[in-house]
């Protein structure tokens, strides 16, 4: 009989011990260079069971700072492939809304929805998993599209529901949102951002970026969200075309 790809022993292995308790919640596992010395692995044969791990939401790596152990339930895992998932997010999350829509000068975000002034209007708010604070979100709306939900009391001040913005948004539209262009990086939380998802300032973050277009082609929402790694599991799923 053929034996398992060395990958799958060692991830068999890292997610037995976490389930045993050997690394508790938060605990933070060797490194991919402890592993390779002390199994004589390839760095490549580790790095793809921590992949496997990362993808199943038993582990989580905070960059620079390593992978850790993660406690069934707590992290909050989101698979998207379509605008219909975004818009779904609203099934088993919280949005508190912590600065209601309103006007504001912003000359970046009036830049990125191709804007002729710098006038945008925003909302400010954090998304809850099981009542623990995940993601804080600014979302950046076109005048001629925000003056339509700008009486929305679910984009008020301290508003609390499970919706989304760009459901709200979109039953005013003349046509369909079809497009989310997306970016990823890594950036420390700002004050702002640790207070609204309790975590240290300068924390990393991962930061997404989506540019939400309708079907002419034109930006209709900017949405600037900074997840807590610890909390948050990301997974896109690709597909082969044709």
């Amino acid at each position: 009989m053929r034996s398992a790809p060395a990958y799958q022993t060692l991830r068999e292995q890292l997610r037995d011990d976490i389930a045993a308790g050997r690394y508790s919640d938060g605990s933070r596992l060797p490194t991919e260079s402890e592993l390779v010395e002390r199994h004589g692995l390839s760095r490549q044969t580790v790095r793809r069971a921590f992949q496997d791990l990362v993808a199943e939401g038993v582990v989580y790596r905070v960059p620079g700072r390593g992978t850790y152990a993660s406690e069934t339930g707590q992290r909050y895992l989101r698979q998207l492939g379509s605008i219909e998932d975004l818009m779904s997010l609203s099934d088993d999350t919280t949005m508190e809304v912590l600065t209601g829509l309103r006007r504001r000068v912003d000359l970046h975000a009036a830049s990125r929805l191709r804007l002729d002034d710098d006038v945008v209007y925003s909302v400010v708010f954090r998304r809850l998993h099981d009542g623990v604070p995940f993601v804080m979100t600014t979302v950046h709306l076109v005048p001629a599209v925000a003056h339509a939900v700008l009486s929305s009391p679910e984009l008020r001040d301290g508003a609390v529901g499970t919706q989304t913005v760009i459901g709200i948004l979109e039953p005013h539209l003349i046509q369909p949102i079809t497009e989310a262009a997306q970016s990823i990086t890594v950036a420390p939380a700002e004050l702002a951002v640790a207070e609204a998802v309790s975590c240290e300032p300068g924390h990393p973050m991962l930061r997404v970026d989506r540019l939400y277009s309708d079907a002419s082609h034109h930006p209709v929402e900017l949405s600037v969200s900074h997840f807590l790694p610890e909390q948050y599991t990301y997974r896109v799923t690709l597909r082969r075309s044709g």
